[in-house]
């Protein structure tokens, strides 16, 4: 969703994108925005926690892999959260790889701030 970046560049972040999406974060609304497959939705960081939970709660191998059920759709619901997503196993990995890079980058940068703090000048 170009128009978040482009019409609000000064006040949001982007932290990680991959194909499928983007997340942006908001320091000034002190939340996080996700882009995904057309769909943007705004969470704290509560419900981006959730969401990833979710995300990484479902076992692909497993929908993939058994004959019994159809793997077709997932639904993903977050408690306490306006917005469900319904998606299909290939969204399901785009999705949980573009929160896995979210969460990796976020713990990348306070890894940088704890050392460029404690080193003396």
């Amino acid at each position: 969703m170009a128009g978040v970046k482009t019409a609000t560049a000064s006040s949001y972040t982007e932290v990680f994108a991959n194909k499928a999406g983007t997340v942006y974060q908001s320091d000034r609304e002190g939340c996080w925005y996700i882009d995904f497959d057309g769909k943007l939705v705004r969470f704290d960081h509560r419900g981006l926690l959730k969401l990833k939970n979710s995300i990484c709660r479902v076992d692909i191998e497993e929908l993939l892999l058994n004959s019994d059920r159809s793997p077709e759709i997932e639904m993903v619901f977050i408690c306490a959260c306006n917005h469900c997503y319904f998606l299909n196993l290939l969204q399901i990995i785009s999705l949980k790889q573009l929160l896995e890079g979210t969460f990796v980058m976020l713990e990348l940068n306070q890894i940088i701030r704890d050392r460029l703090h404690r080193l003396p000048f």
